[in-house]
């Protein structure tokens, strides 16, 4: 198992377009991935239970990855939260 913080730099958060393209990549792997935000853990596997965190600009989330290509899962979606999620 993996786990990686990641600070939210988008003003808006993790709304509803990144959230989409975020599922998407999770999608392309064998991993169970998760979203954690406070106490609070959600499969990355649906729009509403990442929307149901309602993650806001500034805040700190949590991504935990377990599974067989959990190594290159991490490596995509820190791509995804150093680089594109500026760009949504």
């Amino acid at each position: 198992m993996i786990t990686k913080d990641y600070m939210i730099t988008a003003p808006q958060g993790l709304h509803a377009r990144p959230a989409t393209t975020l599922i998407k990549l999770a999608k392309n792997y064998k991993s169970t991935i998760s979203l954690i935000r406070g106490e609070k853990t959600v499969l990355l596997n649906s729009m509403l239970n990442i929307l149901s965190l309602n993650i806001k600009g500034g805040e700190t989330i949590s991504i935990s990855i377990t599974g067989e290509d959990e190594f290159e899962a991490l490596a995509n979606i820190d791509q995804f939260f150093t680089q594109e999620l500026k760009d949504l």
